[in-house]
């Protein structure tokens, strides 16, 4: 595996300071940007590993900073504290998501990236803030979403959805009800979305995280995350064929 490079990006929304974490292959040529949104505890190391795994040698990403350099949650509380703020101003979440999509053109473009090969996904949290995004009619290739959260308070604010839509939900996921996910699937088809629901038998909240120990509510699971990265990996190595 090639050397990566990581260094924090700072930018502003609405005059409030935000720092990210760039990272890109030390060697190579990458030809795609990724913007990725981390789980409720936002930027964290544990943030930074996850994007390092996924840079390989064609990949520019963004970890996103989802709250500002003011709010660094320490504790589960803390972070829902932070991501309720958020997730109940949603006009502001979006500015955010905005601006963080911006910064990656920026960068990525500084390393060769043309700014339409864009993509956003995300955990958790980082998962509805990925639909999120595609929800606001960004010009990106996809929307990734691992184990996400899948309400929106603005359903029919929702559209044009620009790129395809992944969403790798655990079938035993007690944060996702059956009616969160009939809702979901009457909100894409009346945006006219190309959107995949993959739901991952036996798996619950945050299997994609190998610090989730809370058996039946977040729990990791190695075989059901090895199968939603490739799910990933397929539609990215698509929709970026060209």
């Amino acid at each position: 595996m090639s050397e990566v490079e990581v260094r924090t990006v700072s930018y502003e929304v609405n005059g409030a300071p935000f720092e990210g974490r760039l990272l890109y292959p030390a060697e190579g040529k990458p030809d795609r940007a990724l913007l990725m949104a981390p789980n409720f505890y936002g930027v964290s190391d544990a943030a930074e590993k996850l994007a390092r795994e996924r840079v390989g040698e064609r990949n520019v990403i963004l970890v996103l900073d989802p709250y500002g350099v003011e709010v660094r949650p320490a504790s589960a509380g803390e972070a829902a504290e932070a991501m309720g703020a958020i997730r109940n101003d949603n006009a502001a979440l979006r500015a955010r998501l905005r601006a963080a999509l911006a910064v990656l053109r920026e960068e990525a473009g500084k390393l060769g990236v043309a700014e339409d090969r864009v993509a956003v996904f995300g955990f958790c949290f980082g998962g509805a803030c990925a639909l999120e995004l595609a929800r606001d009619g960004a010009h990106i290739r996809a929307a990734a979403s691992f184990h996400g959260l899948l309400e929106t308070p603005e359903p029919e604010q929702s559209g044009p959805i620009r790129g395809p839509v992944l969403v790798m939900n655990g079938a035993d996921d007690p944060m996702v009800s059956a009616e969160a996910i009939a809702a979901f699937k009457v909100e894409m088809d009346n945006a006219g979305a190309d959107w995949t629901f993959i739901n991952h038998g036996g798996a619950v909240h945050s299997f994609t995280d190998p610090n989730a120990s809370n058996p039946g509510t977040s729990e990791y699971n190695a075989k059901v995350a090895r199968r939603a990265f490739a799910a990933m990996d397929d539609l990215f190595d698509e929709v970026f064929a060209d």
